[in-house]
């Protein structure tokens, strides 16, 4: 029986019950095992037979070796599905908004065609591309809310569009019209309105935040683009000539550049509601607005921007007269107070 158990466990020789299960094992062979440990022939023999009464398996090809049953493995495999992490849906592709760029690119040639003008000396057509610009600058914003399509993108490329239309093509209009002839004093002149346009934009990208809504930091650059080329235009409407008008086109250029830099409030209109309804007569207000500015295109603009760009000193003194604060950034006071 220890014998039996022995083999039966594999302890002593594992190969023994597999050899005689198969029917390898001679006569010699058992007699040679049997010597060798101690166990007759006899207690062999109905070892031997008590492993023939097993069920036999048959053995697998390696090629079809599974490590469980079908069922077990299935079940495995939803447990670990249940377990596994969810996965994360993946980022779609960022892209542009066509319709609002599409403004702003229509923006941008009309300030690259106003330099291509005023390198050809005709300076009306590059006047009136700067204040094309201008329209389509004030369009791109209101189609990209009004069509939720915002974008940083659309951000940041309108501000560069707004340095070329605004800064670099009015400064240099205006240095081919008059400024030339005056040499040193006029290309700084130009330069200082093109400095002046670009901290203009980039102080107002940085404060857009903290400032009132209903007013600009600074003449807005449109405004001072529409300052600038108004003055070339309504110069030339009238028949002057650049090189005679070369300190007034330098004081408008400079008044405008540095305007843009200071903390002037200017009166920006978006707390104008357009969808709210108005009186009968607003439209007809409106009509006779573009029937006023269709009668002298030049002398018109030029009197409506030079009004707003002295509005701006206008609310400042009343502001520091009435012992408000001067600067347009808000604070908890000055919230506090409006309150």
């Amino acid at each position: 029986m220890t014998c039996r158990r022995r083999f039966s466990f594999g302890f002593v020789f594992p190969d023994c019950p597999r050899l005689i299960e198969r029917k390898w094992v001679n006569q010699c062979t058992l007699a040679m095992i049997s010597r060798l440990y101690s166990v007759s022939v006899i207690e062999l023999l109905i070892f031997s037979s008590e492993i023939a009464m097993r069920p036999f398996k048959k053995r697998l090809p390696k090629g079809n070796f599974k490590l469980f049953p079908r069922g077990i493995r299935k079940a495995q495999f939803n447990q670990n599905e249940a377990h596994t992490v969810p996965r994360v849906p993946s980022k779609p592709r960022r892209g542009i908004y066509l319709l609002p760029n599409a403004f702003t690119t229509a923006a941008l040639f009309c300030g690259f065609y106003a330099i291509v003008m005023a390198m050809n000396r005709r300076f009306d057509q590059a006047a009136w591309a700067v204040f094309i610009a201008m329209i389509l600058d004030s369009l791109d914003g209101r189609v990209a809310r009004m069509t939720n399509t915002q974008s940083e993108f659309g951000a940041q490329y309108d501000s560069l569009s707004d340095m070329i239309s605004f800064g670099a093509a009015p400064g240099l209009v205006m240095y081919e019209w008059s400024l030339r002839g005056m040499g040193k004093l006029g290309w700084l002149a130009a330069f200082v309105y093109c400095a002046g346009a670009a901290l203009r934009l980039a102080r107002f990208n940085t404060n857009i935040a903290v400032v009132d809504k209903r007013y600009f930091q600074g003449l807005p650059s449109p405004a001072a683009a529409a300052l600038v080329v108004g003055f070339i235009l309504l110069m030339e409407d009238l028949g002057y000539v650049g090189i005679d008008l070369s300190w007034s086109a330098w004081v408008v250029t400079l008044f405008a550049g540095l305007t843009m830099v200071t903390n002037v409030p200017f009166y920006s209109f978006k707390d104008v509601n357009m969808r709210k309804t108005v009186p009968f007569i607003a439209p007809f207000l409106i009509v006779l607005g573009y029937v006023v500015v269709s009668y002298d295109p030049p002398k018109v603009l030029f009197g409506l921007f030079v009004l707003y760009g002295l509005s701006g000193y206008i609310v400042l003194i009343w502001r520091w007269r009435n012992g408000r604060p001067i600067s347009i950034v808000q604070t908890s006071h000055e919230s506090d107070d409006e309150k």
